[in-house]
């Protein structure tokens, strides 16, 4: 494959990332383009049951190994350490206070699993092959940074709810559960199940991927334009900093585990991506106090757009040469 950047860059022209741009622009511009809530979330189902099933097909064929076992430990590693990373940047290039620090930093150690499936989409369109076991560690990384993200607004003295009821909520968000339980049938229905489903999950998946990254560019636009007031100049520099910081922490951990060109790519983007789904759950849980439109904002609509039009391209490059 060309490794230049203008190869690289045409990432940019990819239909799915069109439409998310196009979503952006019509959020932006006050656009009444919608998609209606209930196709959102079928659409969002199918997309974690299609990427959770073929990465647990992709390990039945390869079987289990020390290295997936590393890489799971790697995943949780980065996704405990980087809220502390995350809070450091903030506290220096930001004015924002301890708590609402700590409850931005800890979407920053956890993923964006519709920009890991983008990802996932590149590569498969391009035919470059990536460890399939990667869907699991994705799914370890949601709850170490919400527990570094706990601690950190403990020494601020802001939390104000730990107990179970938040771990229930935590270890039974939607996302995980369709995410594991779909992982663990691929496993079990290996590359059988693959071509019973095949007509399902492969053939129509580009195709929805695209109408939900136009709904998740309606979102993305609306939330940076309704609080556009609280996010200043040094966190939308945070909000384009962080993922460089975090892919590059990825990088060194896939360079320690030994992951391919795709799989090291796919672990520097989820180490650069910011959750927007699970996270903000538990920190409106925990953390009241936090302003949701700062943390909701940056993840959404800075750190989600840059991480599917600029960032991409440069992780993949990065994933190259080394």
């Amino acid at each position: 494959m060309d490794l230049s950047l203008a190869s690289l860059a045409s990432n940019l022209l990819a239909p799915t990332i069109l439409f998310f741009i196009l979503g952006l622009i019509a959020a932006i511009a006050r656009s009444d383009l919608s998609i209606p809530a209930g196709a959102a979330k079928i659409m969002s189902i199918y997309l974690l049951m299609a990427i959770g099933f073929k990465g647990g097909a992709a390990v039945a064929k390869s079987g289990i190994d020390a290295q997936l076992v590393a890489s799971l430990f790697a995943g949780m590693v980065l996704s405990f350490v980087l809220p502390f990373a995350a809070y450091g940047l903030l506290r220096l290039m930001t004015r924002l206070d301890g708590l609402n620090a700590a409850a931005v930093a800890g979407h920053y150690g956890s993923i964006s699993i519709v920009t890991f499936v983008t990802a996932v989409s590149l590569l498969e369109a391009r035919g470059i092959a990536s460890e399939g076991y990667l869907v699991a560690v994705a799914a370890v990384m949601e709850v170490p940074a919400i527990i570094s993200a706990l601690w950190i607004a403990a020494r601020m003295g802001g939390v104000s709810v730990v107990d179970s009821s938040l771990w229930r909520h935590i270890l039974g968000n939607g996302s995980i559960v369709l995410l594991i339980g779909s992982f663990s049938i691929g496993a079990i229905t290996g590359e059988k199940g693959l071509a019973d489903m095949h007509p399902f999950i492969v053939v129509p998946f580009t195709g929805v991927l695209a109408v939900f990254l136009l709904d998740m560019g309606l979102s993305a636009g609306r939330s940076l334009m309704a609080n556009r007031k609280d996010i200043t100049s040094g966190l939308l520099a945070f909000g384009c900093a962080m993922p460089m910081v975090g892919s590059l922490l990825g990088l060194a951990a896939a360079a320690l585990v030994g992951l391919s060109t795709g799989g090291t790519f796919l672990l520097m983007v989820l180490s650069a991506s910011a959750s927007y789904i699970a996270v903000p759950a538990a920190i409106r849980l925990a953390l009241p106090q936090a302003k949701s439109g700062i943390y909701l904002t940056l993840a959404l609509g800075v750190t989600f757009p840059f991480n599917l039009t600029f960032g991409m391209p440069l992780y993949y490059l990065l994933a190259s040469w080394v």
